[in-house]
C-alpha cells in the first residue's frame, strides 16, 4: 500500500480509481525497506535457487543446473530494462503497457542533485496511483520478480534442455508470457485485476506461470533417460537445504516487500509468510511419515517451499490463522501433486517445479478468496477491502484460469519456435556424460 497523507493506497491488485496530482516526496522509511527487499528477492535466485535446484540433480549436473539460475539472472536484468518494465508497468490499456520507458527512458528526468522524488504508476489514467519509493527502486524490485520466474521454470526440464535453447526461451518467455500476465494483474489497469481477483506478491504472476510454464516443457522435452530405471537420487541435499533457507529468508522480501512500504501490511505479511512456511513443512512431514515411514530433508524443505508459495498470493490478505490453514493445506496437497499425481501421469518434472510452484500457487490464489481478512486491504475508495467469500473465490479461480491457459499455449507455441531454431534438448551421449562437461567443459571434484 501507499500513504498519502491519511490516505492508503493498494499497489497489488486492488487500484483506487483516482488520479493524482504532483508526486511526492521519497519516504525514506519506505524506500530503506524497499531496498532491503530488492536485495533478498535477488538473493531468492542467486544463491537460493541456485543451490536449491542443483542439490536435487545428479552430481554430472550440478554446475550446470547453477548456471542456469545465474545466466537467466543476467539475461532478464537486460530483457527487463529494454523493454519489459516499460510494457508491464508502462501505463497503456488493459491488455499491455506502452514503451515509454522503453530502455528505461525519462526514469532519471527528476533526479537532482543526487535526490529523487516518488514517482506515479499508470499516470495519466483514471487509476493512477502515487508511490512514495524512486521509480528507479519499484522497477528493480520488479525486476527480481522477473529474474525469479524462469529461473523456477528451469526445475522442470532439469538435466536434458540445451543452454542456448535456455538463453533463448528465457528471452521469449520473459516477453510473450510474463510481462503480459504481470500486467493484467498488477498494472492499475489490468484487466485481471479488474475481475476482481487479488495477488499480494506473485502466485498467478510468478508461481502458476512458472509451474504451468515447466509442465508444458517437461511434457514437449520428454522424460530424461533412464527415468524410472535409473538412479536419480539428489546429489547433495546439504545444498538444496541450504538454498531452500535462502528462499525462505529472501521471501520475506518477496511477500512483505510486496506491501511498496514500511508499513503494518508489510509486518502482517512477514508473519503469515513464517507461519505459513512452518505449516507446510510440518505438513508435508507428517504425510510423508505416515505414507513411507521416514521423514526426510528431502521433504520438509519440499513443504517449506510449497508453503512460501501458497502464501505468496494471500500474504497481505490474510491474518495469521488463514496462514497457518493454507500452509496446513498446501503441504499435504503438494506432496501427493510431486509424488502420486506425477508418477501417475509419467511426466517427467524433474524437480517438481510444476507439483510444488504450480499446485501450490493455484492452492494459494483460491485459498486468499476464502481466507481474506478486509481491513487488510481496506481504502477510502473500497472501505470493506478484500473479504473472504465465495465470490472472490470464484474471482481467484478465473485469475487462475486465464494464466493457466494463455501461459501453457503460449509456453507450447516458444517451445517449439526455439526447437526449430537452435533444437531444445540435448543428445543422449551429452545427457550420459552430464551437462556440466558437455555444455561447459567444466565439473565439480
Amino acid at each position: 500500500m501507499r500513504r498519502r497523507g491519511a490516505r492508503w493506497f493498494l499497489c497489488g491488485s486492488l487500484w483506487p480509481g483516482v488520479a493524482f496530482g504532483a508526486a511526492p516526496g521519497i519516504d525514506s522509511g519506505d524506500t530503506a525497506w524497499m531496498l532491503t527487499s530488492t536485495a533478498l528477492v535477488l538473493l531468492m535466485t542467486i544463491p537460493g535457487v541456485a543451490l536449491f535446484y542443483a542439490g536435487m540433480v545428479r552430481k554430472k549436473n550440478v554446475l550446470a543446473t547453477m548456471m542456469q539460475s545465474f545466466a537467466v539472472c543476467c539475461i532478464v536484468t537486460i530483457v527487463w530494462m529494454v523493454a519489459g518494465y516499460s510494457l508491464t508497468f508502462g501505463t497503456g490499456n488493459a491488455y499491455i503497457g506502452d514503451l515509454s520507458r522503453f530502455m528505461l527512458n525519462g526514469i532519471g528526468a527528476h533526479i537532482s542533485k543526487g535526490t529523487d522524488i516518488g514517482f506515479t504508476l499508470g499516470a495519466g489514467s483514471a487509476n493512477a496511483t502515487v508511490m512514495t519509493i524512486p521509480e528507479s527502486l519499484y522497477m528493480m524490485f520488479q525486476m527480481t520478480f522477473a529474474i525469479i520466474t524462469p529461473a523456477l521454470i528451469a526445475g522442470s526440464f532439469a538435466e536434458r534442455m540445451k543452454f542456448s535453447a535456455l538463453c533463448l526461451f528465457t528471452v521469449l518467455w520473459s516477453l510473450l508470457v510474463y510481462v503480459p500476465i504481470a500486467h493484467w494483474v498488477w498494472s492499475p489497469l489490468g484487466w485481471v485485476a479488474g475481475l476482481g481477483a487479488v495477488d499480494f506478491a506473485g502466485g498467478t504472476v510468478v508461481h502458476i506461470n512458472a509451474g504451468i510454464a515447466g509442465l508444458v516443457a517437461a511434457l514437449v522435452m520428454g522424460r530424461r533417460h533412464g527415468w524410472g530405471r535409473d538412479d536419480m537420487s539428489p546429489h547433495n541435499l546439504g545444498l538444496a537445504l541450504i538454498g531452500a533457507s535462502l528462499l525462505w529468508v529472501g521471501w520475506f522480501g518477496f511477500n512483505a516487500g510486496s506491501a511498496v512500504g514500511s508499513n503494518g501490511r508489510a509486518g502482517m505479511a512477514m508473519a503469515t509468510t513464517q507461519i505459513a512456511t512452518a505449516g507446510a513443512g510440518v505438513s508435508w512431514m507428517l504425510v510423508e511419515w505416515l505414507k513411507t515411514g521416514k521423514p526426510t530433508a528431502l521433504g520438509i524443505i519440499s513443504g517449506a517451499v510449497a508453503g512460501l508459495v501458497a502464501i505468496t498470493p494471500a500474504a497481505g490478505f490474510v491474518l495469521p490463522g488463514g496462514a497457518l490453514a493454507i500452509g496446513l493445506i498446501a503441504g499435504a496437497v503438494c506432496y501427493f501433486s510431486a509424488t502420486v499425481l506425477k508418477h501417475a501421469l509419467g511426466y517427467d518434472d524433474s524437480l517438481d517445479a510444476f507439483g510444488v510452484h504450480g499446485v501450490g500457487g493455484i492452492v494459494g490464489a483460491l485459498l486468499t478468496g476464502a481466507f481474506a481478512y478486509g481491513p487488510l486491504s481496506a481504502t477510502d475508495a473500497n472501505p470493506a477491502g478484500v473479504v473472504g467469500s465465495f465470490h472472490q473465490v470464484v474471482a481467484q479461480a478465473e485469475a487462475c484460469g486465464v494464466t493457466i491457459l494463455w501461459c501453457a499455449v503460449v509456453t507450447f507455441l516458444i517451445l517449439k519456435v526455439v526447437d526449430l531454431v537452435v533444437g531444445l534438448r540435448v543428445t543422449l551421449t551429452e545427457e550420459t556424460e552430464g551437462l556440466d562437461i558437455s555444455l561447459h567443459g567444466e565439473r565439480i571434484g
